[in-house]
């Protein structure tokens, strides 16, 4: 953790809303002062905060979690506008801009509103702006009935290639077994994400104000382990816990990533993904994917085939048909045939806008 300069931090219902009683102000306040501390030593923060359905049946009178999905909506709705507004004063008072960032799981399979949010992610992060993000669970039925923030924590995580994700919770961290019912249970202070015995270990919801327990929290890990970041599962309460992770003290659980970062990301690009076309390339170009690793600019391709869209996975060939490459798109095949072989300044002559200035950045891009 001393060393992770992206850290993802998800926090839970019970701690962001003191056991469903309503948003906990001196909590929240307590955790952006931390944050914004890190972000003036230069590092980038995401913040995944659950706690908008607590928060709503706080302000709707309810006492008990509802069952039906339609009322789940109606809390999360009237709960969003406290949460959000209580991280955009408490980060206010520390001279830190946010933002509110609602995302489902579904945008983040989409492969061109994947790439959107990364984008919009990036672009606020450069900007010295903390993003705060939670599952749009107003519109998403299937976000309630089986979502939950930890695993949205890791797919955030994932996302914006992060070094490190922070699972705050209301427990000292993983057990061998439940402590509130084996004396025996041992700590685990240390382990690799994605471990078989890590689930064996974990028990079910310990909370009857959020969804998740333990078992999501190691599978959030085992899900942010496969791009290279490693987890940490801590008390959220720990006084300065995430100053104090950060200046690398042991605090809570951490579950080690067993996969280099880059590695894991040629991983996911080179065998998980569909190739949707391809786009053939000058002789420059390819010096330049292959001897100076860099991204893939309109410029250098001669030809696109196939039918994709922005966000799809094609292939990068040279004249002689070797592919090279292969990696994420910026546009769609429509537009790449646009602007192949104009350089990147003319694009938005050409659409009338720019998404990006690559065909295919660097990051999304791995070598074959």
């Amino acid at each position: 953790m001393k060393d992770a300069r992206r850290i993802v931090v998800k926090v839970g219902s019970s701690l962001v809303t003191n056991e469903g009683r309503g948003v906990d102000a001196d909590a929240i306040a307590n955790w952006c002062r931390q944050l914004a501390s890190l972000m003036r030593e230069g590092r980038e923060l995401i913040m995944v905060s659950s706690g908008a359905i607590a928060e709503g049946m706080k302000r709707l009178g309810w006492s008990a979690r509802p069952k039906e999905l339609h009322e789940l909506q109606a809390a999360a709705a009237v709960g969003q506008m406290g949460l959000a507004q209580m991280y955009e004063t408490c980060l206010r008072d520390q001279g830190m801009g946010s933002a509110q960032v609602l995302l489902t799981h579904a945008d983040l399979a989409d492969r061109e509103r994947y790439l959107n949010a990364r984008s919009t992610l990036m672009t606020l992060l450069a900007h010295q702006v903390l993003p705060v993000i939670n599952e749009n669970d107003t519109v998403v039925n299937d976000e309630i009935k089986f979502g939950d923030n930890d695993t949205l924590g890791a797919l955030v995580a994932n996302l914006v290639e992060a070094d490190a994700l922070i699972i705050l919770t209301d427990q000292k961290g993983l057990y061998s077994a439940d402590p509130r019912k084996d004396p025996n249970a041992r700590f685990i202070d240390e382990a690799v994400a994605g471990t078989p015995d890590l689930e064996f270990m974990a028990g079910g919801a310990g909370s009857s104000i959020g969804r998740g327990g333990m078992i999501t929290k190691i599978l959030a890990a085992k899900r942010a382990a496969g791009s290279g970041a490693s987890t940490v599962i801590a008390w959220g309460r720990e006084p300065d816990v995430l100053l104090r992770l950060a200046a690398g003290e042991s605090i809570g659980t951490h579950l080690r990533a067993s996969t280099q970062k880059l590695a894991a990301r040629k991983q996911w690009m080179a065998d998980h993904l569909q190739l949707r076309g391809a786009l053939i390339v000058d002789a420059g170009a390819e010096a330049k994917l292959l001897g100076e690793g860099k991204s893939l600019l309109p410029i250098g391709v001669t030809e696109v085939q196939g039918e994709f869209h922005r966000g799809d996975v094609v292939a990068v060939r040279n004249a002689a048909g070797r592919e090279l490459a292969r990696g994420l798109t910026n546009y769609s095949s429509a537009e790449a045939r646009l602007i192949a072989r104009k350089p990147s300044g003319e694009i938005e002559r050409v659409l009338g806008y720019v998404a990006e200035h690559e065909l295919i950045h660097r990051t999304n891009l791995v070598l074959t």
